[in-house]
């Protein structure tokens, strides 16, 4: 089972990298670099190359979410990388843009980076078989302050908020998200006959709120960046928070764990993520557009 996961794993990676190359230029079409509304959001569904991106993305999240009950979070969740090179590379033949060397380095450190957390993250956890009710709620509660947090922020900064403040909070959120994927679906095949009994309401109600706000804030990532910036925040976040919930909630640490270990997971996960930031300021694509918004400026005054 764990190898048709991990199969399953990186054929969602390629939907999702397509689907995201296409809704963000679908997106950046629409908005023209400017922040997206429900009026253009309106308009996006009518898109026939949004809408084939969302089906790819729905494919995608659907063979993450088989893999994500077949086999362990740790081993699954950041197989997802896979994607960031992928959508790099499809979205700078789109644009007609060379991939510049800090580029290459960004998404490199984040590629390095998420392989060697995932990697030392299967030698030092092991798999929960059984979550208990209170561990389930205590998820959803850390989930529904992050929902609260990230949600006031793009209530009072809807115009001032940055690409990356929008992947980093939607990384965040599809981490939970995976992670109660993960509970539900063994919740689901519980051998107790009970199957949908089992599915607590808070954690369905919880799923499509964070799924819901996570959504939007893609696709609003995608008018301020590179569709590559949002796969990169999305695999390196994403599967960050999902293990360290699984570490800190779930008890799925090993108790040998040397601390030389738990300090290398932590350095991994800052590569990672510095690439991530990187990759938010010398994406070729966003240096093009500071330009483009200087040479504005300077016309204007």
């Amino acid at each position: 089972m764990v190898w048709l996961a991990v199969f399953l794993a990186v054929l969602g990676a390629f939907c999702l990298a397509i689907g995201a190359q296409r809704q963000g230029s679908a997106v950046k079409a629409d908005t023209g670099g400017l922040a997206l509304s429900s009026h253009g959001f309106l308009r996006l569904i009518r898109n026939p190359r949004w809408v084939f991106g969302l089906l790819l993305l729905c494919a995608g999240m659907a063979m993450n979410a088989v893999a994500l009950v077949s086999a362990p979070l740790t081993v699954v969740q950041p197989i997802g990388a896979i994607a960031l090179v992928i959508t790099t590379v499809v979205n700078a033949k789109d644009q007609g843009l060379s991939i510049n060397r800090a580029t290459v380095v960004a998404i490199s450190a984040c590629v390095t980076g998420s392989a060697m957390f995932v990697l030392l993250a299967v030698n030092v956890t092991q798999e929960n078989h059984h979550v208990s009710f209170d561990d389930e709620l205590t998820i959803v509660l850390l989930l529904a302050l992050a929902v609260g947090l990230f949600g006031t922020l793009a209530l009072v900064f809807k115009h001032r908020m940055s690409a990356f403040i929008y992947i980093l909070g939607a990384g965040v959120l599809f981490g939970f998200v995976a992670v109660l994927t993960r509970i539900i679906g063994k919740h689901l095949l519980d051998p107790n006959g009970l199957v949908l009994l089992n599915v607590q309401w808070y954690s369905v109600v919880a799923i499509a709120a964070a799924g819901g706000l996570g959504s939007w804030f893609v696709q609003s990532a995608y008018s301020g960046g590179p569709p590559d910036l949002v796969i990169a925040g999305l695999t390196v976040v994403d599967p960050i928070v999902g293990i360290a919930i699984g570490i800190a909630i779930l008890g799925e640490l090993r108790p040998d764990v040397h601390a030389v270990l738990a300090i290398a997971m932590g350095a991994a996960a800052s590569l990672a993520i510095v690439g991530v930031i990187a990759l938010s300021r010398h994406h070729p694509e966003v240096t093009k557009r500071k330009k483009d918004a200087r040479k504005a400026a300077g016309r204007v005054s």
